[in-house]
């Protein structure tokens, strides 16, 4: 299938087949895919918690609206921002600059220093909004990945963010859940797979100058 093909057959998967499990080369994929998730400065306020534990799943479903979707599939992503973003932030991306392309630093300073006083001059609540734009850039990525490598995915923001925080402890990781994407495989019997996709017509959607 092309491209478009694969996104015709994506879908949010409302039923996931509890049996099938994802084999380890996907869920590398996955992960790689999440590190190379285009982010603004190329900073990543980003963490990604994955989940296979199926107890742990279940025990996250009252906190999911009761969506099945999150105990009976394969895996389940989670998406955390960092709650400590700050001046050590960025200068760690840039001393990873540094060692990876062996930029001199004096090429670097002026940019760093202006982002260091740009994220100081932020609130707490400006800089968590976003890093939380970051943490959809990366589900959009990971979506597209999926429907090219056939893994059943479904995004998900209802679910109840402080929950989560408590029973994966991601406060003690100063990272906070942002968004949820459970992954494995469709079951048989979910008709939502054969429903027709509902958009509008490029007409509508697309403005070409």
């Amino acid at each position: 299938m092309n491209v478009i093909e694969k996104l015709q057959w994506r879908y949010a998967t409302k039923k996931f087949d509890a049996q099938r499990v994802l084999p380890e080369e996907k869920i590398e994929t996955l992960k790689h895919s999440f590190n190379l998730t285009a982010t603004s400065y190329g900073i990543q306020p980003l963490r990604l918690v994955i989940l296979k534990d199926k107890v742990l799943q279940e025990s996250l479903v009252p906190f999911s609206w009761n969506q099945r979707q999150v105990a009976d599939a394969s895996h389940v992503l989670v998406f955390c921002i960092e709650t400590d973003i700050s001046e050590d932030t960025v200068r760690k991306y840039f001393s990873r600059v540094k060692a990876i392309r062996n930029t001199p630093a004096e090429v670097l300073q002026p940019f760093e220093d202006f982002l260091v006083k740009d994220f100081d001059q932020k609130s707490t609540d400006e800089l968590q909004q976003w890093a939380t734009k970051q943490a959809y850039l990366a589900m959009g990525n990971l979506l597209t990945v999926c429907a090219l490598e056939e893994i059943d995915a479904c995004p998900m923001e209802g679910f109840q963010p402080e929950a989560y925080d408590r029973i994966l402890q991601l406060s003690a990781q100063n990272l906070t859940s942002v968004l949820v994407m459970p992954v494995g495989y469709r079951a048989t019997d979910d008709m939502f797979a054969d429903f027709k996709k509902v958009r509008k017509d490029l007409k509508e959607s697309i403005l070409e100058l």
